[in-house]
């Protein structure tokens, strides 16, 4: 990998955090000397609380997560990297920093000890600084022993309590323990219990691995940025068994590949930004390039290059990430198969993409196995030329108001149809909906000069029995020309549809849209106030169009002017 002295952005990063200013969630900065400080209500949680006693939900605290983002150390990988491009050895402060976290954080104490996932993340960023700063004079044999013994004592919480994850949580959280467990067992043999934790994290590893993602590539979370997560965790995960000579089960490789083309299918070719689709944490582990938090291409390149893969990205920025986890690219790499094709209908996690002439038409409809986090169904994502011109709202925070959380997690903020006020499931408590949606079909198709998708899903039962949404979206071959046609059966007496649609700022300029009932009168449009977020933690006023009916079916013509 060639050096880079040119990396302005960098180099500023790296003079905010040696000024102890740190980036939280890929967008905004904090000055935050301690590690238990929440910097947005000042909360301080008490370092000597035994973990389990730590309230991560409370109020007054405001959302945990603004605590673990500094304590995950993904900062250092902008010290690692700004040393490699710039020839310069700042291990002293990176040792400084971690050396003052395992003072400052004793063993099972505290908001830090709360999460077992932020533990094994944390562990895996000091073992790249490790290895990165091995031959650095700064690293003593007293100052190993200190972080040895901080990893090791970290390890065995993960270890003593990875039964909760395996029971009681089991998505990408026990992925990243297991992976923690086998890297940990496998890098440091030193550890009594290290051979126990490498076979013990690979076999969950690989175990998870197969159950969570489907056969067709689709991620059980049903969220992009938890499914990027998944994908950082295998290529590490794989990299490091295959230079063990200990090559994960096929399995792995399998899920590995369908994940591949799931991802790249629905991602545009413009900027490699996919559908700001499922919840997201504002969560990217190993940030490795100077590429945005919404690009996917550095991480789907390092997964391709492991599997030799071609993603057909080319060379850009995105490849620094590859060069660092995975070696040199693979000049041997064969295109992925199948090939993106113009239409693509993933049945196990119910998504369906059109890609014609530089347009994305992107819909999910899925029955729910496992727990949902949104109330999606019938969500319609439209990119042209890389612009998101109708866009899912995104999360906000996890710990939040009431009315905000319902708001980003429900069907208010997402291209689809709501009855009255109602959710398409019934809300209860932060993550919790009951009522899952467990009948949902969809098809597509291409018909003369129009493509088609048709889903439809049994929802609301808390509302009433028996209501189905239909959907139909018909995309016309090379036109920026969209017709929806939205039919909802069996909705109680009294009660109205409301057809949801959340435009980017400029979509009125450039784009228009009308809608009719079922006689062909025209069904007014009504501009109401709606919420964005990009990123975690971040949300921005902007508007929601809204067709609003007694009747039971609205149809929607969208086109560009």
């Amino acid at each position: 990998m060639r050096r880079n002295e040119s990396l302005d952005s960098l180099e500023w990063r790296v003079l905010q955090i040696r000024a102890g200013r740190f980036r939280y969630f890929s967008s905004q900065w904090f000055e935050m000397a301690d590690w238990h400080t929440n910097p947005i209500t000042g909360y301080r949680y008490d370092v000597n609380e035994h973990w389990s006693q730590v309230n991560d939900f409370s109020v007054k605290a405001g959302d945990i997560k603004y605590v673990w983002e500094k304590s995950r150390f993904t900062f250092l990988y902008d010290l690692i990297r700004y040393d490699y491009h710039f020839w310069e050895d700042q291990s002293e402060m990176v040792f400084e920093l971690m050396t003052d976290w395992i003072d400052k954080n004793p063993v099972n104490c505290g908001p830090n000890w709360k999460c077992s996932q932020e533990i094994a993340l944390r562990v895996l960023n000091w073992t790249f600084a490790l290895h990165y700063y091995r031959l650095s004079g700064t690293l003593n044999q007293a100052l190993l022993d200190k972080i040895l013994c901080s990893i090791y004592d970290q390890m065995r919480h993960v270890a003593g309590n990875i039964r909760f994850s395996e029971i009681a949580v089991r998505n990408n959280h026990i992925l990243t323990e297991a992976l923690g467990l086998f890297a940990t067992g496998t890098i440091f043999p030193c550890f009594p219990t290290s051979g126990r934790w490498k076979k013990q994290g690979k076999h969950l590893f690989e175990r998870e691995i197969v159950s969570q993602i489907t056969s067709d590539g689709t991620y059980l979370q049903f969220s992009m940025n938890y499914h990027r997560l998944v994908v950082q965790l295998m290529t590490c995960g794989i990299r490091l068994a295959k230079l063990q000579h200990s090559p994960m089960c096929e399995g792995v490789y399998t899920r590995a590949r369908a994940s591949l083309t799931f991802l790249r299918t629905c991602q545009n070719d413009e900027n490699g930004h996919l559908p700001n689709y499922g919840n997201n944490d504002g969560a990217l582990f190993f940030p490795l390039t100077e590429c945005s938090f919404r690009d996917f291409r550095p991480q789907l390149a390092a997964l391709a290059n492991v599997l030799g893969v071609d993603l057909g990205y080319q060379t850009g920025d995105w490849t620094e990430e590859l060069l660092w986890l995975t070696g040199d690219r693979n000049a041997d790499a064969s295109t992925l198969e199948p090939t993106i094709k113009p239409l693509s209908v993933f049945e196990k996690g119910g998504y369906h993409v059109i890609r014609d002439s530089n347009t994305i038409t992107f819909l999910r409809c899925g029955k729910y196995y496992s727990r949902p986090f949104q109330a999606d169904n019938n969500h319609l994502d439209i990119w042209i030329d890389g612009r998101n011109i109708l866009r899912d709202a995104g999360t906000w925070l996890y710990n939040a108001d009431d009315e905000s959380m319902r708001y980003f997690s429900g069907t208010s903020a997402h291209n689809t149809v709501m009855i009255d006020d109602f959710d398409q499931m019934q809300k209860q408590h932060r993550f919790i909906w009951t009522h899952w949606i467990k009948n949902a079909k969809g098809a597509a198709g291409i018909s003369g000069d129009e493509f088609w998708i048709e889903a439809e899903f049994e929802g609301f039962r808390h509302v009433g029995k028996g209501i189905v949404h239909k959907r139909r979206v018909v995309k016309k071959v090379g036109q920026p020309h969209w017709t929806i046609e939205d039919r909802v059966l069996n909705v109680p007496r009294g009660m109205r549809i409301r057809q949801l649609w959340h435009p980017d700022k400029a979509f009125l300029r450039d784009f228009q849209i009308s809608a009719v009932d079922e006689c062909g009168e025209e069904i007014p449009m009504t501009v109401k106030k709606g919420w964005y977020s990009k990123v975690y933690g971040e949300k921005v006023e902007c508007n929601a169009l809204v067709f609003e009916t007694a009747e039971c079916y609205v149809q929607t013509v969208i086109k560009a002017y």
